[in-house]
């Protein structure tokens, strides 16, 4: 990926209804962004219809819940998008 270098990068992994609507798996975005700007820059990157999608999700770095919105993502770290399940 041009631009990015490895070692100052997050990977954000998707699932489920977030993998549709992104239409990737994954990919690398910098580090350092709240998950304000995190949610901002993937809408930007895939549309409106992820947009609603992270709208409801939850996000889970380096396995545990992100519920501190502010805390940005430290280079390195794997932040998980997991839309709301339905199902039993």
């Amino acid at each position: 990926m041009s631009g990015i270098d490895g070692n100052s990068t997050v990977t954000v992994r998707y699932f489920a209804g977030a993998r549709a609507a992104a239409g990737v798996t994954e990919e690398r975005l910098p580090c350092g962004l709240d998950r304000a700007a995190l949610v901002a820059e993937l809408s930007s990157r895939h549309g409106a219809r992820l947009g609603a999608v992270l709208a409801v999700a939850s996000f889970l770095v380096d396995g545990m819940a992100w519920h501190d919105h502010g805390a940005t993502l430290p280079a390195g770290a794997t932040v998980d998008v997991l839309p709301p399940f339905a199902g039993g």
